[in-house]
């Protein structure tokens, strides 16, 4: 187990593998509630019942969790303008998995099965958290988004059956391009680097495997784009199963 400071957060240590431990358990139990819903639905009438009840559900405990840290972010004694706003695309993934759960619509659930099935992934596994280990707000804050906009992922698509084709990971490759050009020049008028379209973070991460900046941002794209890719080409196959008939907002 990494040594650092007393109640400091330690990547893989005990705090770490628990949040690890959590995420598999629970995208098991959500993929067998899925599936039980697909299957209390009707044959070719999309989502019954069950699935949009628990669906919205999901999506407001969603908010109160995320509410209460950003409230908490925004504070006088926490605020600081290079980490309290929400301009991570953590920050624009979790109300989009909260849009996918209550809506089950197509748009949504694109950029939730993008985000959250590569980046917030990422995330989970490489953690840049600086702050106290649990139980601090901070540790539950960055495991609380990251698992729930996951699950939200996993229970959509293998739960639910929703899939992703190729106009939806155009839709996703389109918001996120917008997402990152505002972002990074938001970083170069405050000074900031959200998204680490500027600079690497502190602690350790993929990015570090992709040279130094701007290369490690050109990398990154060609490595997202092609993982995307990847990711929808095995649902969007001629002999593919039929999936329930999610709505484009």
């Amino acid at each position: 187990m990494p040594l650092t400071a007393a109640g400091r957060f330690a990547a893989y240590g005990a705090s770490h593998w628990a949040a690890l431990g959590l995420f598999a358990v629970g995208c098991a139990g959500l993929v067998a509630v899925g599936r039980a819903q697909r299957a209390e639905a009707e044959p070719g009438t999309g989502f019954g019942g069950q699935a949009r009840g628990f669906g919205r559900a999901y999506a407001l405990a969603v908010v109160y969790v995320m509410i209460g840290t950003q409230v908490h972010a925004l504070l006088p004694g926490q605020w600081r303008i290079g980490g309290s706003l929400p301009l991570q695309l953590c920050d624009v993934a979790w109300p989009a998995a909260v849009g996918a759960l209550w809506t089950l619509g197509r748009r949504w659930f694109a950029l939730t099965y993008y985000w959250g099935l590569t980046l917030s992934v990422q995330g989970l596994l490489t953690p840049a958290l600086n702050g106290a280990d649990y139980p601090g707000i901070d540790y539950l804050g960055f495991f609380g988004m990251h698992l729930m906009i996951v699950w939200a992922a996993v229970y959509l698509t293998w739960g639910l059956g929703m899939r992703p084709d190729w106009g939806d990971y155009g839709f996703a490759v389109a918001v996120t391009v917008a997402w990152a050009v505002a972002t990074f020049v938001f970083n170069l008028s405050a000074g900031t680097n959200y998204g680490y379209l500027n600079d690497k973070p502190g602690t350790g991460s993929v990015l570090d495997l992709m040279g130094p900046w701007p290369w490690y941002v050109l990398v990154e794209t060609v490595v997202i784009l092609l993982g995307w890719a990847l990711i929808t080409w095995p649902w969007t196959r001629a002999n593919r199963p039929p999936e329930p008939a999610g709505q484009r907002p």
